[in-house]
């Protein structure tokens, strides 16, 4: 008798466990990663240069190590956020045919980024030193989402791009994007030349 009862209990249960599995399956929400900004803290560039300015205290301050570096071009890395800021230093020795040039450079870098860029937006900012820097802020899928360049159209320029070492998306990237932004601001309007 009991050979029988378990004979019927088989298609019970199997009929029990068809009955419970459904296709209302909601998968999860894609996770994103949890960036922690820092609170802004500034240091001044040291002396040996031809200009001055205030960086992040949390990023460290390294020499461009490409090849056609340059004695005045430095890497200020966020270790942290794996943001990085080239800047870039050219003397200008009052030849505005220089400073056409360095422009035009400037202009042509930004414009690379166009093929992915969705927009790019410039912006002439007046900066306390009285200088004119000029903003470009892309949108879309680009290496570099924030340009800038400043020159007081005599003795010096600089140009300036953001850059991440990392192959997350800018929309996941947007909060930290905004505090690089104004981390480079703040970097811009205590530029001065020496």
């Amino acid at each position: 008798m009991g050979y029988k009862k378990t004979i019927l209990l088989i298609p019970i249960l199997i009929g029990f466990g068809l009955l419970s599995c459904t296709t209302d399956y909601v998968p999860k929400p894609k996770g994103f990663n949890r960036i922690v900004l820092p609170k802004p803290k500034f240091l001044q560039l040291p002396d040996s240069f031809p200009y001055s300015f205030q960086y992040s205290s949390y990023a460290r301050l390294l020499r461009d190590s490409s090849w056609m570096a340059e004695r005045y071009w430095v890497d200020i890395f966020y270790p942290s956020l794996g943001a990085n800021v080239q800047v870039t230093y050219k003397s200008i020795d009052g030849n505005q045919k220089l400073l056409e040039e360095y422009q035009n450079d400037a202009y042509r870098l930004t414009a690379k980024h166009q093929i992915k860029a969705y927009s790019i937006e410039e912006v002439n900012v007046k900066l306390p030193n009285g200088d004119i820097a000029v903003v470009s802020e892309l949108e879309g899928q680009v290496p570099s989402q924030f340009q800038f360049y400043v020159t007081d159209s005599v003795q010096h320029f600089l140009r300036g791009a953001l850059y991440f070492r990392t192959a997350t998306q800018n929309d996941s990237l947007a909060p930290v994007i905004e505090y690089m932004k104004q981390d480079i601001m703040h970097l811009l309007n205590t530029l001065s030349w020496k």
